[in-house]
């Protein structure tokens, strides 16, 4: 099922790269936007993760405890190991990566290692092995390159919205300035329609995998709290990327997290309050609210 929505999606985004292309610049504009689009999508299928890691400066682990941590979850989920990587980034977050199970990545922020517990960690890390296993890391790398280069095209239009088409009718630059702003609302309701249900969903999964669902809603209370207070500006440079993440990563204080692509935090956390309940498992409240702090200050 989701290969064939990662087929609407590039079609839908090639799409729009050509519609873009011909406001621009007419039937020329039109074939060079889809041959971008054409080079984008085969690149975003293979290369994405390795240039999204290669973006926020990831780098590889083969041992220690967190090594051992997926490696463990890992195989309790039935899958293949994932690579493993570590973010130097004081905010706690974390992503996962890859076309499929079998090429896919783990990525940790320090931010995150350095204020969770083990279980928590691991309430974490069973999350984003729950995206990989629900096949959602390729769809999700692949918006995340398409949509950064729908903003870049967007601002293209801007400085291509005068001067002349190639039949020599005067382009008219308030339809520069239009899709400038039309282009990076669109990619950010693609974003988040991807998003939202996908993290309920790897909540879910995660907290079977890990049978820990009271680990993973504190987690996220002290994602939350950290991700708010803690700034992160790579992707705060590269909003195109937030909806990879486990929390939403940007700050609000711009105009890219007008559309948010994260579900509500104290929604998620209600809901795997749910399942463990239905696990049989009792929830402290004070772990999973955001403003009571614990012992690991941020």
């Amino acid at each position: 099922m989701n290969y064939t929505k990662t087929f609407i999606l590039i079609a839908a985004m090639t799409a729009l790269f050509a519609g873009i292309g011909y406001m621009i610049g007419g039937q020329t504009g039109m074939v060079f936007a889809f041959g971008i689009a054409a080079v984008m999508n085969v690149g975003s299928y293979w290369f994405s993760d390795s240039i999204v890691l290669r973006m926020y400066k990831a780098q590889p682990v083969t041992d220690g405890d967190l090594y051992l941590l997926v490696k463990d979850l890992a195989h309790r989920a039935q899958l293949p190991m994932p690579r493993v990587y570590i973010i130097e980034n004081p905010q706690p977050n974390a992503f996962a990566t890859g076309r499929n199970p079998e090429n896919a990545a783990v990525a940790v922020n320090t931010g995150l290692i350095n204020i969770m517990t083990r279980d928590e960690l691991g309430g974490v890390v069973a999350h984003e092995l729950a995206h990989i296993k629900n096949r959602d890391t390729l769809i999700m790398t692949i918006t995340a390159t398409l949509a950064g280069a729908i903003g870049m095209i967007g601002n293209m239009a801007m400085f291509m919205g005068g001067g002349r088409d190639e039949n020599g009718h005067t382009r008219n630059p308030i339809l520069g300035i239009v899709i400038m702003i039309a282009a990076p609302v669109v990619a950010s309701i693609v974003q988040m329609a991807i998003s939202r249900t996908r993290e309920y969903s790897a909540d879910k999964t995660g907290a079977e995998i890990s049978g820990n669902p009271q680990a993973l809603a504190s987690a996220l209370a002290k994602l939350e709290r950290g991700s708010q207070q803690i700034l992160n500006p790579t992707a705060e440079n590269n909003p195109s990327t937030a909806h990879m993440f486990i929390i939403n990563p940007l700050s609000g204080r711009g105009m890219d997290n007008l559309f948010s692509t994260h579900p509500n935090t104290q929604n998620r956390i209600a809901a795997l309050k749910m399942i463990a309940q239905e696990m049989g498992k009792e929830m402290n409240p004070s772990t999973y609210n955001p403003w009571i702090k614990d012992s690991h200050e941020l």
